[in-house]
């Protein structure tokens, strides 16, 4: 688990992805792309992981994608960077546990897109937003935006470049919950806690009904919850789970 862009603590059936490249603004440079796509690799391998958190060192989450790597590349190799961005990103949405981002600061970019790649996002009174790549003559964060915000915001957001608050990304549904920045870290503590001492099959199934059941029919995603209720009942105790959670202390 040693990596030059990233830190990657695992306690507690809790693992914690920082970016970790503060001297220049946790930017997500090539060799980030694949350090987060390995690390995902290395956390969906470990059963003692139920939860990850994602946060960055520094006041800044992520400064976007890193331009200094770019003015001496050809177009073969900008759109292998780029493909390698969405493996990093896919990756993350790929967890099968689910996904805390924790946004401290400016998430420019590619920071929105780390961030939106996670199952949700807290973030504190202090963070800003931005998606500019239209204002840098790119395409780019034109899918997961539109499924959380509505194609019409995304439009907007995507056209214009414009920088955004907390509060107004709270009020999108792109943020889960706001805090005062000293609270920030506690609070995901709390939440990562909590999820960690569930019954980890049970949240990984979870997260697999919700995120196949709104890419099929109402009926398919039937299919996908009854599947998975089976999978559930065969592999975990729920019969003692029951018991426990009425008070009764008899199978």
């Amino acid at each position: 688990m040693n990596f030059e862009t990233i830190e990657l603590i695992i306690e507690d059936h809790i693992a914690t992805l920082s970016l970790s490249r503060e001297e220049s603004k946790n930017a997500l440079n090539l060799k980030m792309c694949l350090e987060l796509t390995q690390a995902c690799r290395l956390l969906n391998d470990n059963d003692q992981v139920h939860v990850v958190k994602i946060n960055a060192r520094g006041n800044v989450f992520c400064a976007g994608a890193d331009l200094k790597e770019r003015p001496h590349m050809n177009e073969q190799e900008i759109v292998a960077r780029r493909v390698a961005g969405f493996t990093a990103y896919a990756s993350i949405e790929a967890l099968q546990m689910p996904v805390i981002c924790v946004v401290q600061g400016a998430a420019f970019g590619s920071g929105c897109e780390i961030a939106a790649a996670s199952d949700w996002i807290i973030a504190s009174l202090q963070a800003k937003f931005k998606y500019p790549e239209v204002g840098w003559g790119t395409v780019g964060a034109t899918q997961r935006l539109p499924r959380i915000v509505g194609r019409r915001m995304a439009k907007e957001l995507l056209f214009t470049s414009r920088t955004f608050d907390a509060q107004e990304a709270l009020e999108l549904g792109l943020v889960n919950h706001i805090y005062e920045l000293a609270d920030l870290e506690p609070q995901a503590d709390t939440l990562a806690k909590h999820i960690s001492q569930c019954n980890p099959l049970t949240v990984r199934l979870t997260k697999k009904c919700i995120d196949q059941g709104l890419e099929t029919t109402r009926e398919g995603a039937m299919a996908v919850e009854l599947l998975a209720i089976q999978e559930n009942l065969q592999k975990t105790d729920w019969k003692a789970a029951i018991s426990k959670f009425s008070g009764n202390n008899k199978p």
